[in-house]
C-alpha cells in the first residue's frame, strides 16, 4: 500500500453511510481498510441507487479501495477468525470501526482482552444506543421546519444525508487522533460517536440553538434565500437557473459590474438606508436587490449571464443535474481528482479520489470497490497466517466465502 496512511490497518464492520464512508476516507489516503460482511452480503449490499440489474452503485461508491472478507457471522469459528483479524499484532493494526451493535464478541471489553491497546470506534444512533438514521436524527434538529418554500406547512426532509456525512469524517478523524494517542502513550481506547450528537453539535455550532434561546424565536422559512445576507436562485431567459450570492464588499462591486447595477445599488442604499457592504444591509434590502437583479437575469441566456458574472468575478454558480455534472469538463472530466474506473458488475464511470492534497505524498488514484469476499483468502493467509488446506476447509464448511468459491 502507498499513500500518506500507508502502514495503517483498519478492520470495518459496517452498513449504510457513516461508518463505511469513514473507512473509505481512510482507504483513499492509503490505509488498508478491510471490510467484513456475512457470506450472504451486508445489510446495504443492494441499496439504491442500483443498476438495471440491481447492482448497488451506492455500495460501490462507499467502499472504494477496501479489501473484503466474507465470513459466516453466526458461526463461532467465523467470529473467532474476525476476532483474530481485528486484534492481529502489528504497529499500525488493532483498529476497529463499526456501527453494528458492539456487544458480545464485538464488544470493546471482549476484543481488548485479545489486544490491550485496541482502538475501537463505535458509531451509535444516539447516546442511549437507540437505533437512528440520518432522517430520524434530522427530524429533531429543527432543519426540516425551516427548509422549503415560504408558506409551506410541515417538514421538508433533506435529500443529502448531512449528519451521516459529518459523522463519517468525524469518525475518521477520531481514529487518527486515537492512533496518535496510542503511539505516544501505548494506550488503546473505545471511542463512542452518536450520530444524533454529531447533528446536535453541528446545530449548536451554527448558532441555531443560540438564536432560538437568546432571541426566543423559531426561524421562519425563507425558501431559497440565504438567511442573513444575500443569495438566491434566478431564472434565465432560456429557462435555466443560476445561484447568485453576495458575501463580501468585493462581491457587491463585482455583481454591480456584471449587470451594470452600480447606480441601482446606490439608489437602493439611499432609499432604504441600508449599507449593501454589510450582511445585515443586504438581508434587509433583499427585496429591492431581487427587483434589480431578477429582470436582468431573465432578459439574458444562461451563457450570457454566466459570461458576465464570470468576467466580473461575481460569486455565482449554474444549477446542474447529476447527469449534467457527470459530463462537466471542469468539475469532473478534467478534474485530476476523478478517474474513470471499471467497477465489476456495474461498468465504467467517473470516481473521485480523496479531495485532500498532501504536499508530502501524491494523491492516490481511486480503486474499485471489492466484490464480496474478494480478498478472503489473501487476508486469511497474509494476516492470520492460515495454510492453504485450512483455508480450503473453511470454504468447504462455509465458514468463509469468496467470489470464486
Amino acid at each position: 500500500m502507498t499513500g500518506i496512511l500507508a502502514g495503517l490497518r483498519i478492520v470495518e464492520g459496517s452498513a449504510f453511510i457513516a461508518a463505511p464512508l469513514g473507512g473509505m476516507t481512510l482507504a483513499q489516503m492509503g490505509a488498508d481498510v478491510i471490510r467484513f460482511d456475512d457470506i450472504k452480503g451486508g445489510l446495504d449490499s443492494d441499496r439504491w441507487p442500483v443498476t438495471k440489474d440491481g447492482k448497488s452503485i451506492y455500495w460501490a461508491g462507499l467502499n472504494k479501495g477496501k479489501r473484503s472478507i466474507a465470513v459466516d457471522l453466526r458461526s463461532p469459528k467465523g467470529r473467532e477468525l474476525l476476532t483474530a483479524l481485528i486484534t492481529a499484532p502489528g504497529e499500525g493494526a488493532g483498529i476497529f470501526t463499526t456501527n453494528m451493535p458492539a456487544r458480545g464478541w464485538l464488544s470493546y471489553e471482549a476484543l481488548s482482552k485479545k489486544r490491550a491497546d485496541l482502538i475501537a470506534l463505535n458509531i451509535l444512533g444516539d447516546r442511549h444506543g437507540t437505533a437512528n438514521v440520518d432522517y430520524t436524527v434530522n427530524a429533531i434538529t429543527g432543519f426540516p421546519m425551516v427548509t422549503g418554500a415560504v408558506g409551506h406547512s410541515g417538514p421538508v426532509n433533506a435529500v443529502a444525508p448531512p449528519w451521516d456525512l459529518a459523522t463519517a469524517y468525524a469518525g475518521a478523524m477520531a481514529l487518527l487522533a486515537a492512533e496518535r494517542h496510542r503511539r505516544l502513550t501505548g494506550q488503546g481506547q473505545r471511542i463512542v460517536l452518536p450520530l444524533q450528537d454529531m447533528a446536535l453539535a453541528a446545530t449548536s455550532a451554527l448558532g441555531y440553538l443560540g438564536e432560538a434561546v437568546v432571541n426566543q424565536v423559531d426561524r421562519p422559512r425563507f425558501g431559497n434565500e440565504i438567511f442573513g445576507t444575500f443569495g438566491r436562485d434566478f431564472r434565465t431567459k432560456d429557462g435555466r437557473h443560476v445561484m447568485i450570492c453576495i458575501f463580501s464588499d468585493r462581491h457587491v462591486d463585482a455583481l454591480a459590474a456584471a449587470g451594470g447595477f452600480k447606480e441601482a445599488f446606490a439608489s437602493i442604499e439611499q432609499k432604504t438606508g441600508q449599507d449593501l457592504k454589510t450582511d445585515a444591509g443586504r438581508w434587509n434590502a433583499r427585496a429591492e436587490l431581487i427587483a434589480v437583479i431578477e429582470p436582468w437575469v431573465a432578459a439574458h441566456t444562461t451563457d450570457e449571464v454566466s459570461a458576465a458574472l464570470k468576467t466580473a468575478g461575481a460569486l455565482w454558480a449554474p444549477y446542474k443535474t447529476f447527469r449534467e455534472l457527470s459530463t462537466d469538463k471542469d468539475a469532473v472530466i478534467d478534474n485530476p481528482m476523478f478517474t474513470f474506473i471499471d467497477q465489476p458488475g456495474i461498468g465504467a464511470y467517473p470516481v473521485a479520489a480523496s479531495p485532500l492534497q498532501f504536499g508530502a505524498a501524491p494523491r492516490e488514484a481511486p480503486k474499485p470497490a471489492p466484490v464480496l469476499g474478494q480478498h478472503t483468502d489473501e487476508i486469511l493467509s497474509g494476516i492470520l497466517g492460515l495454510p492453504g488446506h485450512e483455508i480450503a476447509r473453511l470454504h468447504d464448511e462455509k465458514v468463509v466465502g469468496g467470489p470464486n468459491k
